[in-house]
């Protein structure tokens, strides 16, 4: 019987269309070894996000087309991820110690941004990466209520700070320094320094995402902090409330105007779940943000429910993705999560890193 080739292997694997990806593995570069001894096979597949809750019905999938090879004798396949720092917005260069730095956004308040923030940042870390989240609202901090987590940050030498870390995820909020009820009476270029002291004094302990949670508008405070800010990223949120859409493309376009990609836009209360009989109603319109992410060509991360229980969880410092990581909510959380990593995968990487720093001295 003739030896099975590369080629074959190559062929098998092409056909099958990665679902986070959009892409087959081969072309996606994710298949990094394909080792052949006589009829067995050992495949190693590399991929550039976060996928632990996925992993094994992956595996079963791609070992499912890979036995169809005729001839074939016994498979390993190796699945792991591998999270690279990718390229930022030309002028500014990736913070030390976090690879990449995922916004969070939308045009106006009330639709939910801080919740999928935090729940983003769960659902990431439940998948294998190393996240953070930062609280980019210094006038309405909420982070800390949300992750249930207070006191303020230590300190080892008076001049940075420890993140908090709470359900494993590191955090820092202008809300660990000031009392809840403390209101922020501060001008633009204050608010804009204080968000950059906290991004850049807090230590933060090897971050493959930092998800920031972005005051909620498209004014000068969130046109200045996307400048300075590296961002890898960013994702759109809104309700398929007509004026909710309307400022949500307001959000996209300021993103465009400076270079940031869009990884996509995820829907908030897209219906509504009765909690005593689970009736289903759009209580705020229908299909809106699959409608904006076509006209865009962007992509539609998911769509939440209005459920109850996601707000009684924020609110007692219970995520739903911490706390019910079985629910339909807290799966597709996940969903998002995958799908925020992997079309980051497919984003242009950043080697600075790995250049040489030259050092010019007189002599």
């Amino acid at each position: 019987m003739p030896e099975i080739t590369r080629q074959q292997v190559e062929a098998a694997l092409s056909k099958y269309q990665e679902p986070y990806l959009g892409k087959d593995l081969v072309s996606a570069k994710a298949v990094k070894n394909i080792a052949i001894a006589g009829p067995n096979v050992n495949v190693d597949v590399e991929l550039g996000y976060p996928a632990k809750g996925y992993q094994d019905k992956l595996v079963g999938e791609l070992k499912g087309i890979l036995a169809a090879i005729p001839g074939i004798g016994e498979l390993t396949l190796n699945l792991h991820s591998a999270i690279a720092t990718h390229a930022v917005q030309q002028g500014v260069t990736p913070l030390p110690n976090i690879k990449n730095v995922i916004a969070v956004a939308s045009g106006k308040g009330g639709v939910g941004k801080s919740t999928i923030a935090v729940n983003l940042a769960l659902a990431l870390q439940a998948e294998g990466a190393t996240v953070g989240i930062l609280d980019a609202d210094i006038y309405g901090p909420s982070l800390p209520r949300m992750l249930g987590c207070h006191g303020k940050p230590e300190t080892t030498d008076g001049k940075s700070v420890q993140p908090k870390v709470s359900y494993r995820v590191q955090s820092m909020s202008i809300g660990y320094l000031i009392d809840e009820e403390t209101p922020m009476i501060w001008r633009g270029p204050m608010v804009t320094q204080a968000l950059q002291q906290l991004l850049t004094d807090t230590n933060w302990d090897n971050v493959d995402y930092l998800v920031v949670d972005l005051p909620p508008g498209t004014g000068d405070i969130q046109l200045t902090l996307c400048q300075k800010i590296p961002v890898s990223g960013a994702v759109i949120v809104t309700t398929p409330q007509d004026i909710a859409l309307a400022d949500a493309r307001k959000a996209l376009k300021m993103f465009e105007k400076v270079n940031v990609p869009v990884l996509g836009i995820v829907e908030n209360m897209s219906v509504h779940v009765c909690s005593q009989c689970g009736h289903e109603e759009h209580i705020f319109g229908e299909g809106g943000a699959l409608r904006m992410a076509k006209q865009y060509g962007v992509a539609l991360l998911g769509a939440l429910p209005l459920e109850t229980r996601i707000r009684e969880g924020v609110d007692s410092g219970r995520p739903t993705v911490a706390m019910d990581p079985d629910s339909r909510a807290s799966q597709i959380y996940h969903e998002i999560a995958r799908r925020v990593g992997a079309k980051l995968s497919l984003q242009a990487k950043d080697y600075t890193s790995k250049f040489p720093k030259i050092v010019i001295q007189k002599n």
